[in-house]
């Protein structure tokens, strides 16, 4: 909450932030539910919608979209040192717009802001068996937090996304003993998930995201645990989403997987949860080959059974811990694991989201790999969150 102080200007403002504080935005990959600025604008009315296909201009579509109600930009990856240490990183961005474009006004203090923005930092250090998360909240006003393009930079305070060079990103980020300071560099170029980036949530008009993901984006850099630093090199993921979107009445989380297997390709599936405990048929994935080409997957194509769990000493939830991943028409198995169990996020809203290490099959080949996954709704429903 310390960090909410810094963006205060007046009763007003701080009771807004602390209606924020008490929320969560939480990321889904591909389901564009969040509640951390719930509170704030639930009325889509004069919100751009996703509501079929468009083309895509990069690098400028890596940038805001501030007509859509609301946006993240989402980092992940696993690092390892020299001598085999393994780290998970997370430093995942999000927006929210609190007016549509029709009723924003020029003001002239440097204070206004029509967008509000929330910002989640996590670091796993496996040989350590250590897991810290972080969470702030500023205004899109006064250079706290916002988002350009071009260049591409998103920031919030001192933790950043910026572009230094074309398909280069640098991320940093820094609280209590621990920091990033990685550059990635993009080696598969922009991966448009769903239909041409057009990724459907659910039955109704409207609820849906324009979808954009980096799969391999090669990572060299440095964290910090304590007062060690340790040179690394990896791989990163990232998920960039915008949309005014909400999750249907009987939907209640989703289980998230992003997973870069060692021969060069990729794999995103993502199931939505029902009340009934049934799989959402808006569920979906894409594979994506070692040369960028991608084929969509349906709900019917893929499968992830859940072969253990962990309760959480803190949220009191119960998350699946070990899963298999299966795609038939890929000749694709995988048994998925996390790298630490306790890898909850337990900040403004209680869920998963993890390093995990992979093991298995592609048509007769053993495949290793590592990716994140994310799991949502398991410490109480996402439905109505936004």
């Amino acid at each position: 909450m310390k960090r909410l102080t810094r963006v205060l200007i007046g009763f007003a403002i701080l009771s807004l932030l602390l209606v924020l504080a008490a929320l969560l935005w939480p990321r889904p990959a591909g389901v564009p539910a969040r509640a951390g600025f719930a509170a704030l604008a639930n009325d889509a009315a004069g919100f751009a919608r996703a509501e079929g296909p468009r083309a895509f201009d990069f690098p400028a579509d890596h940038g805001p979209h501030p007509d859509y109600q609301t946006e993240w930009w989402y980092y992940t990856g696993n690092l390892g040192t020299a001598d085999g240490r393994h780290f998970g990183y997370q430093l995942t961005f999000f927006r929210r717009a609190l007016t549509p474009p029709t009723e924003r006004q020029d003001r002239p203090s440097n204070w206004a802001a029509d967008q509000i923005y929330m910002a989640h930092f996590s670091v796993t250090d496996v040989a350590g068996g250590r897991y810290r998360a972080y969470e702030r909240f500023s205004r899109g006003a006064a250079g706290l937090a916002g988002a350009v393009s071009p260049p591409y930079r998103v920031w919030q305070e001192d933790w950043s996304a910026e572009e230094i060079a074309p398909g280069v990103v640098r991320v940093r980020a820094a609280q209590g003993d621990q920091s990033i300071e990685l550059v990635l560099t993009d080696r598969q170029g922009p991966v448009l998930q769903g239909d041409s980036g057009y990724s459907q949530k659910g039955p109704d008009p409207g609820n849906a995201s324009y979808y954009v993901s980096q799969t391999r984006l090669e990572t060299v850099g440095t964290v910090q645990v304590g007062d060690a630093a340790y040179p690394v090199t990896g791989l990163s993921w990232m998920d960039h989403e915008f949309s005014t979107s909400a999750l249907a009445p009987d939907q209640v989380g989703w289980d998230w997987f992003a997973l870069q297997l060692d021969n060069g390709s990729e794999l995103m599936v993502y199931q939505v949860r029902r009340a009934d405990g049934q799989v959402d048929p808006f569920s979906s994935g894409t594979f994506i080959t070692a040369d960028g080409r991608t084929r969509r997957l349906a709900r019917d194509e893929f499968s992830i059974a859940v072969g253990g769990t962990w309760r959480s000493p803190r949220s009191g939830a119960t998350y699946p811990a070990r899963w298999t991943v299966t795609v038939p028409a890929l000749d694709l198995t995988l048994d998925v694991e996390p790298y630490l169990a306790d890898q909850e996020l337990n900040v403004s809203y209680a869920y998963w989201e993890g390093a995990v290490r992979l093991r298995g099959q592609r048509a007769g080949a053993v495949v290793n790999g590592s990716g994140y996954v994310e799991l949502t709704g398991y410490a109480g429903s996402m439905q109505g969150q936004f």
